[in-house]
Order: structure tokens, then sequence, then C-alpha cells
């Protein structure tokens, strides 16, 4: 079950970019309406073929966006980060969701009816320009790790998901940490591969050099090379 936490996150913090394109009446619409939930780790936020009638915002956490696929695997589409939008072109394009979310890990979203987004985006122009350039965005990159998780080797795979997480969430205080903790399992999700593969392919890794492993912690020794790894497949 979800909780209501508005008393601890505003809908101002969670949804920025919207925010700011809003004027008074539209904000006190969105504010009147809006809500804000926790979820706990690996708790279900939406499940395929159900009926998108929600924007979603990250306020806090992790999300992972999957689809389930032959013989029970997983593939993770996509990572979502603070604060950024997710659960609304399945409305847009008049489609149940063709895909899951789930918080990866202690998770805040902020909730807005679609019907109200729509409303909004009717008589505000710079609001609809700014769905349209997130939706091109997502395009591009899913477009690209189509690609590159059908057409690179294992080693460019898991190369390329290694550099995608530390751009999207970053390193510790030590500088080489990644700022994310998945399972061997999550990792070889997003790399399209086994678990075996993730794992053999990790120790590779680790005996190049590369990287080293703490459990789910993966600190990066050699970004260069991994970058070359990934940019060649």
């Amino acid at each position: 079950m979800v909780a209501d936490s508005s008393n601890v996150v505003s809908i101002s913090e969670c949804i920025p970019e919207i925010w700011d394109l809003l004027n008074n009446k539209e904000r006190d619409l969105i504010s009147a309406n809006a809500k804000i939930l926790d979820y706990k780790k690996n708790e279900v936020i939406y499940r395929e073929e159900e009926t998108p009638q929600e924007l979603m915002c990250l306020c806090k956490g992790k999300v992972k966006i999957y689809k389930d696929g032959v013989g029970g695997r997983s593939q993770i589409i996509r990572m979502i980060r603070p604060t950024q939008y997710f659960g609304y072109r399945a409305y847009f394009a008049n489609q149940p969701y063709v895909t899951a979310a789930s918080a990866f890990e202690a998770s805040t979203i902020c909730f807005i009816s679609m019907q109200i987004i729509e409303e909004i985006v009717s008589i505000n122009s710079k609001l609809g320009m700014f769905f349209i350039r997130e939706l091109s965005t997502d395009l591009g990159i899913a477009d690209e790790r189509v690609v590159n998780l059908t057409q690179k080797h294992i080693r460019g795979r898991l190369a390329e998901s290694l550099i995608f997480l530390i751009e999207n969430y970053g390193l510790e205080e030590d500088g080489a940490t990644i700022s994310i903790y998945l399972s061997r399992e999550d990792l070889a999700n997003l790399s399209n591969m086994t678990t075996s593969n993730a794992i053999r392919t990790l120790s590779t890794f680790v005996d190049e050099h590369i990287i080293t492993l703490d459990g789910r912690k993966i600190k990066i020794i050699d970004e260069e090379k991994l970058r070359r790894i990934s940019k060649i497949g």
C-alpha cells in the first residue's frame, strides 16, 4: 500500500520543469488535484495492459520501467531518476501500458490526472512543447538502445549499461562508485543478457582492472577503457 507523503515533499519541488511553465490558475488546478505517494522497494506502480490515467514524476528514489518477456525473463527498458516524468506516453497514444513500472528503491512519486494535463496543454503551448521535447528525447534514447542492445557483443552491452548508470545516477563521494546498486539479475536485464553472462563479464572487467566489486557496489577504475569497450561493442 502507498502512503500520502504530501507533508514532506511539495508539488512544485516534484515537478519543477512543468511548474515553471504554468500560470497561477494552472498551478492552483494542479495543486488541488495532484497527489504525492510513497512506494516501498519493489512495489509495483503500474502494470502492463492497465489503462493510463496519470502523469507521474519521480520526486525521490529510483524507478525501473520494464517488460516481461519470453519465459518470464524481464527486460529493463529504462531507469527513472528524480525529477523525470513517466507513464504518460501511453495516454497520449490512446493505448494501455505496454510496460510496467516498480520502485527500485523506496520512492516518492507525484501523480497528476492526464485529463487535467490535456486540458492545460490545449491552452498552454509551452507545456505542449515541453512534452513534445520529452517524448522526442525519449524516442531518440530508445532507438539508440535498441540498436546497441541487439548489435553489440556482451562486453559492449554491459559496458554501455555501466556508462548509462554513471550518466544517470552519477558517482558517490569517492568519485568512482556508481550511485545505484543493482543486483546481477537487474544488471543483466538492463543489458539484454542472461544473469550468468553478466556475472562472467563483470568478473572479466575486474580481471582487466576496469572495475572492482563489493557486493552490489561497482567501483569504476578505468572509465576511459570502459567507454572504449562500449563504443566498439
